[in-house]
Formats: structure tokens, sequence, C-alpha cells
């Protein structure tokens, strides 16, 4: 994999890790849980991608998470058959050719519909009056169980760790209060949202930049250098040679991201990497995808380009690498 390649995929990858983060409203766990964070997915370790040449990233970018998943239980016949129809709806202009504009616009709606549906589907669990809003207390109780005077949970026991359920306390209060725009401590369905996905609003930019600091910073000194930067990627095995990659991260860090070449990145400097404003994920994906498919290299692709590299773009049976095939279909 070369480092642009990888590069990209990791900056794509915080985005979709952000998105994922609405899964655990369904097991009703704090957002801020250390393994549904922004910045510790397994993408950011700088390997190689494991199952089957490394597809499941372009996968889940193409068809969103859940949709990637309907498609891990397809045979291959069956996964082609349905990546044509989706062919046909990508190709707005129903002229035969796929552009990076149309292919851009396909991805978002794939992402953006994973983010909807997921916030549709547990809205009720958390709208305990079923008045269409949730309370800071709604969403507080039913994630850690009644609150006791600012101290304990009645729902914890005493083995799990309670310092760190008032950590991920406090930090879901005040991403739920930067979320609610009038401060009412009550958010609608759009600030519930932010909420749960605040990388993709604007004004919640700030809260994704504190908790990723909060994340890296080993030292607590606010900032991040060099070692807390490398050390969120890379962990060494004993005997080890370090990969060449983490050398070239490490060029980086000092010639791009530490911008005031302090040896520290700080707020903004953190902001520009994780959240830049000129980048844009899904047409870099889509790039990516047209390079890889297009074999007349008119920049363009054709309904048969694409389904002679149909395995880069959905998944099937083939490629799931033995996991449990007897879930139910479910149409994308």
């Amino acid at each position: 994999m070369n480092l642009e390649r990888m590069r990209t995929e990791r900056v794509i990858m915080r985005s979709l890790c952000l998105l994922a983060m609405c899964a655990v409203v369904a097991l009703c766990k704090p957002t801020s849980e250390k393994k549904d964070r922004v910045h510790h997915s397994k993408d950011l370790d700088g390997r190689e991608h494991q199952d089957d040449k490394g597809y499941q990233f372009d996968h889940e970018a193409f068809l969103g998470k859940e949709g990637a998943k309907t498609f891990d239980q397809l045979t291959p016949e069956e996964s082609k058959e349905r990546l044509g129809k989706i062919v046909d709806r990508i190709d707005q202009d129903q002229d035969g050719l796929i552009t990076a504009e149309e292919l851009t616009a396909w991805i978002k709606r794939a992402q953006n519909r994973y983010m909807d549906e997921n916030v549709n589907r547990h809205w009720k669990d958390y709208d305990l009056n079923q008045d269409d809003k949730v309370s800071w207390d709604e969403y507080k109780n039913t994630t850690y169980g009644y609150y006791i005077g600012g101290e304990e949970f009645s729902d914890v026991s005493e083995s799990e760790d309670r310092a760190s359920y008032k950590k991920m306390l406090r930090r879901d209060e005040r991403r739920f209060k930067n979320a609610d725009k009038d401060g009412d401590l009550i958010a609608t369905k759009e600030e519930f949202t932010a909420f749960l996905h605040p990388e993709e609003f604007n004004y919640m930019k700030s809260v994704v930049v504190m908790e990723t600091i909060e994340d890296i910073d080993k030292d607590g000194d606010g900032k991040v250098d060099l070692n807390e930067y490398i050390g969120d990627m890379y962990t060494p095995e004993e005997g080890e040679p370090e990969p060449d990659w983490v050398r070239n991260e490490q060029d980086q860090f000092k010639k791009f991201r530490d911008l005031d070449k302090d040896g520290k990145l700080d707020h903004q400097e953190i902001e520009r990497w994780i959240l830049p404003g000129d980048y844009d994920h899904a047409l870099s994906e889509a790039k990516h995808l047209i390079h890889e498919s297009d074999k007349d290299e008119d920049e363009k692709l054709t309904k048969q380009e694409i389904l002679n590299n149909w395995n880069m773009f959905v998944g099937s049976q083939v490629t799931n690498y033995g996991e449990d095939l007897t879930r139910k279909h479910d149409e994308l």
C-alpha cells in the first residue's frame, strides 16, 4: 500500500469511525467509550487490511457500514446482481458512464443514510416521554442509570471502574451541551444527531478536537507531541523493525502537522490534521475507486468496468472470511 493511499484511508476512516459511534446507542453505552472514539480505529495502526485484498474499507465507504454487512452475506452472483442495480442508480444522467461527481454523490448518500437510519432507529430508546425530543436527563439516565448525588451510578457494579464512567459522563455532558444550540438541555433530532455525529457539523468541530487531544495526550499538557502522535497509531512488537510508514509519518508530523515547529500539535494544528476544511473524503474515495477500475483510462467507469472489479465495491460470502453467514438478508 503506498503512503498517500494509506494516509488518505486513515483520514477517511476517522470519519467512518465517527459515523459508527451511533451504533453504541443500541447498547446504551456512552458515546465517548474509548473503543468507539474518533482516533483509535483499527485503520490507524497503518497495517495492511486483513480481509481479502483490503477491500472492506472500500465496501464500507461505498455502501455504508450496514450496507457492507448486508453484502457480506450474499453469494458472488447475488452481490454482482445488486451492484449492477446500484450502478444504474448512481448514473444520474443515464449516459452509461459513472463520473467522479456521480460516484461522490452516491458515497455521501450512503454515509448519510447510515447516520440517519441509526439515529431514527434508536430515537425512541432515548425519547422516553415521547415528546419528539431527547433531554439530557433522558439520555443520561438511559445510558448511565440514575445518577445519584453527582457521585455514583445505580447500575454500575462495584467491580467496574466508576471513575471511568464519571469521566465519560462528563465528556458526554459537554458534547450534549455543545450540540444543544438553544441551551435548554433538550435536544431536537438535529441537535441529537450533532451530539452523536459531531464531525458532520461545523459548530461541533471544537468538541471533536478536544476529545481527540484528551485521548492522545498522555502527559496532560493539552498538546500532542511526536511520541503521542505515533503511539496512537502504532505499538511496536518486541523485536519488530520499525515500518517505513512510521518514519514517513514522523516526517509528516515535523514538516506538515507541526506548523509552528515547537514539537507539539496544539488545538488549531490538530483541527487542520483531523478536520481539514478543504478535504473531501467522499471525492477522494471516488477517485480511488475509479483509478483502480478504469481500464480504458477515460476517468469514468462503465457498468462493465465496475462489475469486472466488483469485489472492490461490494463484498460477498467469498470475501467475508467466515463471518456469520446466517444473518438475515436486508435489501440495501
